[in-house]
């Protein structure tokens, strides 16, 4: 990641505490380094230590590549006198406070507003960035789906990039004359300082249920981290909680930020309440003003409130918000709807969390109008919290006529040592309805085959995702693309 000007090394630890420097601190950095291979002459090397390797292992690589400094929480054996060594007490943390320097602290040019909690967290940031358009402002997005300047889309590859990659990126939306940025503030951002450094005008929080115990190990963990977003947040900033969550209260009770809520359930600054909600609309009551909504489900209920609330604390007019989103449509994969020509309903959902699956679920179970069947096909990621995947299964069979467990992002696990961990939350009453197919092409095409016009099929886990992600290869495959081939399938015979 390089910056189009030198920054001398001292201006660029200025807000960093307690750095021990071998060398001189006043040489020319051109660019902030991860990968040893990507060093160039004047290069600053950051030795981090991940969840795969150390990087302190490649201090010697960097070295001989022309690093001209290099960020480390130990100093290697061999100092070379070329080099000028910067020894802290948590590399990634230093990182986020020198990339912030580099690129000239481009979140204090705009209006930065983050997003954190376990479901939500795009569809929340992409409406904020569509509204703001919509209200005539240039904006910039940072999401799991993409990050985006504008009209201009550059593709993502995490929840929230490194410290160097998001400031780089925050600068680029600076330079375009961005007002406004909103981004998720995923838990792992947290943890591992992807944010520190930043400065944010407001953040926002969801809902927190389990997810992510393969990375924080404990719930308490998960919880810290999540609330740690809010702990960094400057007594400028506004942070804005769903009070309805029981622990939404928790995540601000040391934010020096100023505090607001949101609720369908009891007294908040920002109050909604759902007067009908169907597969064409949701018809709602925002602080005592009804409106139309063109997104569905009590939990884009939530989603709308904070959207809402967070424009008023930004500091527009109430009942202009309320005309702009009732335009809005869903985030690609979040609750996406397909109708084939015999009336079949595809949903494709980004669920991939009990409490994601069991609210979209609840949600198709209160739009039903009739005797249609629900089907609902559901997998596990590899490699990330095995805990929810009997639940995972549990809820698809409680709020499904029909169930087909399959693959869905195995990385480095079996396959079917997954689908059997799942098929431990099926319960006795409901094997009969339910079937283990593990490839998840053949999984849609027998359910889209199977269907009867008016039945609902939720396709769930992958959303957006247009690949499957097996040992460590990344193959094409779009759940979209799928569904609408069956029901391409159904038309022609």
């Amino acid at each position: 990641m390089e910056s189009n000007q030198e920054k001398i090394l001292n201006i660029l630890l200025s807000d960093v505490k307690g750095a021990r420097i071998t060398g001189s601190d006043e040489i020319s950095i051109t660019g902030i380094v991860l990968d040893s291979r990507k060093i160039q002459s004047g290069s600053l090397f950051v030795a981090l230590r991940g969840t795969q390797t150390d990087g302190h292992q490649y201090i010697a690589t960097a070295t001989e590549l022309g690093a001209a400094a290099i960020l480390c929480e130990e100093l290697p054996e061999q100092i070379s006198e070329q080099v000028t060594y910067i020894q802290v007490e948590d590399s990634a943390a230093a990182m986020g406070l020198i990339a912030s320097a580099f690129y000239g602290h481009p979140s204090r040019k705009v209006k930065l507003v983050g997003v954190t909690g376990t479901n939500g967290k795009t569809s929340v940031a992409t409406f904020l960035f569509q509204l703001f358009r919509r209200l005539g402002y240039r904006c910039g997005l940072l999401s799991t789906v993409q990050n985006q300047i504008e009209d201009e889309v550059i593709a993502s590859t995490h929840t929230t990039p490194d410290s160097v990659a998001l400031n780089q990126l925050l600068a680029q939306m600076a330079a375009k004359n961005c007002s406004h940025v909103f981004m998720e503030v995923s838990s792992h951002a947290v943890a591992q300082h992807r944010i520190t450094g930043l400065h944010f005008a407001g953040g926002i929080f969801t809902n927190i249920t389990h997810d992510h115990l393969d990375f924080h190990k404990t719930f308490d963990n998960y919880i810290a981290a999540k609330k740690g977003f809010f702990d960094q947040l400057p007594k400028s900033a506004f942070a804005l909680v769903n009070i309805d969550d029981r622990r939404g209260s928790v995540m601000v009770q040391n934010t020096r930020a100023k505090v607001e809520t949101y609720s369908l359930q009891t007294l908040a600054a920002f109050k909604g309440k759902i007067i009908s909600d169907t597969l064409a609309g949701m018809h709602m009551d925002v602080n005592n003003q009804e409106v139309w909504f063109r997104v569905i489900g009590r939990f884009n209920a939530y989603n709308l409130l904070s959207v809402y609330g967070a424009a008023v604390l930004l500091g527009e007019k109430p009942e202009i918000i309320l005309v702009e989103l009732s335009n809005l449509k869903s985030p690609p994969g979040r609750f996406e709807q397909f109708h084939s020509a015999d009336e079949i309903v595809g949903i494709v959902d980004y669920a991939h969390t009990p409490d994601a699956l069991e609210n979209v679920l609840e949600t198709i179970a209160h739009l039903r109008s009739g005797n249609e069947q629900v089907i609902t096909i559901v997998g596990c990621g590899g490699n990330r919290d095995s805990e929810k995947r009997p639940k995972m299964a549990a809820i698809a069979c409680k709020f499904s006529n029909k169930v087909i467990l399959t693959s869905d992002n195995p990385r480095f696990e079996d396959p079917m040592d997954i689908l059997a961990q799942m098929q431990k939350g099926v319960p006795p009453i409901d094997f009969k309805k339910t079937t283990t197919i593990a490839d998840r092409r053949e999984a849609i095409f027998k359910a889209g085959l199977a269907a009867n016009p008016g039945d609902i099929i939720l396709i769930a886990g992958k959303g957006h995702e247009n690949y499957q992600d097996i040992q460590g290869v990344k193959h094409h495959f779009d759940d979209k693309e799928v569904l609408l081939e069956v029901f391409e399938k159904r038309h022609s015979n």
